[in-house]
């Protein structure tokens, strides 16, 4: 790792070795408040609370050194002679978002000297929240649970937001205390002990990180400065960030910092920015692009930070070199497979589904080229959507099935596997795994987890009554979620056991084990394979068998791969359909196919009779080819 430290919050005195830390007294606070005059630390001593005044500086810092102050010393900063606060750059707040502040030691015992970091050619992530994945809800509960997670094929696993967020429950979306994972899931030594331990069983760890804005409940900053946030631009869930206009530099310091908090204080492997569609900035560099550069400086050049966006827009920009005028990040989320998938397999059309057909012919064009949407009129959103995907990899759009956002804001929270049958589930999950671009994962989808993943808070009784009675006009207009008497009937968000609901079962890996069987083979054939192993868009084609199967060729040198993913019924086509290139009159080898037993499957197989194939209903079938050269110029 390069050298970095925290610039603004509490902070030992340099040097930080062992035996020089044992010696030193005193710790430094460093806060940016220009609405304060004066800034006094109160600090909590054996003897009682003392009050510190801090140095004032320019351009509205406040600074100085408190010999009494110790590890673990639980402090506020007052302001001018009003109420105090917690530290916005606070590393622990063990008492939650209206508590004190905790000073933390950031030295650790790490193992992980010889992990290299994730290789972005071969990310496949596993999306959990750490609250429901286990019964213990905690990071340290996760730990015996990711050697299984090796098994299974992931890389990286990728953790819903952790910031310390209101009460005991959240998605983390809520989250207000940027730099201070939360006390329930274990704080400080429990998310480092995760990432060692992923580190020691070869996975790597991403979290989601949420800079468009920050949750009401224990948002103090505006005490700090009124310039963290504008009013210049809306946003769909408060205040938007300031990110262009007066005092800039110290906003865009605080989540530029805070990313390169997590990936050299705490290993991280990367980062999902959430949401950066609702992140305005119209300056001369925009924020996602002076995050990447200077996260990866802070990093250094010993491992390669993965920088995903999540962004509705379809905007090549996100992931185009910073050479070629884009901001130069790894990945984008890219929600038109899930889209299209989703509305073939379930007939859903409401809301931003009506802008897809499900049709094959949709399905095999996004899986060609990474986006559906690149410039076309979109219904749902009244204008263009978009931008021309160029020369981007595969491994640049991560498509899903399934993620936090399309089970958890379903009403009742339910997975694809709880709205089809398992043959069609299986077919979907040979098509996300082994297209080129990169997977996601949703925890549990790899059992075909039973328990729903429902939307959950823990705020105060106030905001708690807003919260349930906003779901239930979300989901007002939708005639599905009423009774007889015409009420919405969904899960109360603050109810426990709403949360409690939304845990797995990880028994289900034995009781649904044929669909288990299937993920870790889909993912061997992704890890192993001559072809499959190197994902590329320039050497695949994907084309549409009539409105409901979809055909991708795969090549690499002399090998060569076919792809049949049939959603409908049983199918009769010739092998000379330009869809299978001219591949199949020669010999074949089925590598996988979903009908097999050990799957789950009918045991039906794919039938040859002369010139035409028989594809079985719900079925997907993967060939290897041989004896057959590569059409020239075929994309």
């Amino acid at each position: 790792m390069t050298e970095w430290r925290l610039p603004l919050g509490a902070n030992l005195p340099p040097p930080l070795t062992e035996a020089a830390r044992s010696q030193t007294a005193g710790v430094r606070f460093r806060v940016w408040a220009p609405k304060a005059r004066r800034v006094a630390v109160e600090l909590s001593t054996p003897n009682g609370v003392i009050f510190s005044l801090l140095r004032p500086e320019p351009k509205g810092f406040h600074d100085g050194t408190i010999d009494q102050a110790r590890v673990g010393s639980r402090y506020r900063y007052r302001l001018d002679d009003g109420p105090s606060f917690p530290d916005p750059w606070s590393r622990s707040q063990p008492d939650g978002v209206h508590g004190a502040s905790e000073v933390v030691d950031p030295s650790f015992p790490w193992t992980d000297r010889g992990w290299s970091g994730l290789d972005p050619d071969h990310l496949v992530l596993y999306e959990t929240h750490v609250g429901t994945y286990t019964e213990e809800g905690t990071f340290a509960g996760i730990i015996p649970h990711l050697s299984d997670l090796r098994r299974l094929g992931i890389t990286a696993l990728e953790l819903m937001p952790v910031a310390e967020f209101p009460g005991r429950r959240n998605w983390g979306y809520d989250g207000v205390n940027l730099f201070a994972p939360s006390r329930n899931y274990g704080g400080v030594a429990g998310l480092k002990q995760l990432v060692d331990a992923a580190h020691r069983v070869g996975l790597g760890v991403v979290l989601d990180v949420v800079y468009n804005h920050l949750g009401p409940d224990g948002n103090y900053l505006r005490a700090f400065s009124d310039d963290y946030f504008t009013d210049r631009y809306d946003t769909p869930w408060g205040e938007a960030i300031n990110y262009d206009g007066e005092n800039r530099e110290r906003v865009r310091e605080l989540v530029i910092q805070n990313a390169c908090y997590w990936l050299v204080e705490y290993h991280l492997d990367g980062l999902r920015l959430d949401a950066t569609h609702a992140i305005y900035d119209a300056s001369p560099v925009h924020l996602l692009a002076e995050l990447n550069d200077v996260a990866r400086t802070a990093v250094g050049a010993e491992r390669h930070p993965i920088i995903i966006a999540e962004d509705g827009r379809n905007d090549v920009r996100i992931v185009r070199s910073r050479s070629a005028g884009g901001f130069g990040l790894d990945g984008v989320w890219a929600d038109d497979f899930h889209h299209h998938v989703h509305s073939m397999l379930t007939a859903e059309r409401e809301g931003y589904y009506g802008d897809y057909a499900g049709s094959a012919a949709a399905i095999a064009r996004t899986v060609q080229e990474g986006l559906y949407f690149q410039g076309q009129h979109s219904e749902y959103r009244g204008g263009p959507r978009g931008t021309r995907v160029t020369d981007e990899p595969a491994r640049a759009f991560v498509f899903c099935l399934q993620n936090h956002d399309q089970v958890g804001n379903r009403a009742f929270g339910e997975r694809l596997g709880h709205l089809i049958d398992r043959d069609r589930y299986a077919v979907a999950s040979v098509l996300l795994l082994l297209a080129p671009e990169t997977p996601l994962l949703f925890m549990g989808q790899e059992f075909g987890a039973s328990a729903p993943f429902l939307y959950f808070t823990d705020h105060e009784a106030a905001l708690g009554r807003l919260v349930t009675e906003g779901r239930r006009r979300e989901f007002a207009g939708f005639s599905t979620f009423r009774d007889s008497s015409r009420r919405v009937q969904i899960p109360d968000p603050q109810a426990v056991e709403t949360f409690l609901r939304s845990r797995l079962d990880h028994a289900e890996r034995e009781s649904n084990a044929p669909i288990y069987r299937l993920y870790r083979a889909l993912l061997h054939l992704r890890a192993t394979d001559a072809v499959f192993a190197h994902p590329d868009r320039d050497s695949t084609s994907a084309a549409s068998l009539g409105t409901r199967c979809v055909v991708v060729r795969c090549w690499r040198g002399a090998e060569r791969r076919v792809l049949i993913a049939n959603f409908g019924e049983e199918l009769e086509v010739f092998v000379d359909e330009p869809a299978f290139g001219g591949w199949l009159p020669n010999p074949t080898r089925t590598s996988l196919s979903t009908t097999a037993p050990r799957f789950g499957g009918s045991g039906q197989r794919v039938r040859r009779s002369g010139d035409r194939l028989f594809v079985p209903a719900a079925t997907a079938v993967v060939w290897e080819v041989h004896g057959v050269a590569q059409p020239p110029g075929t994309r």
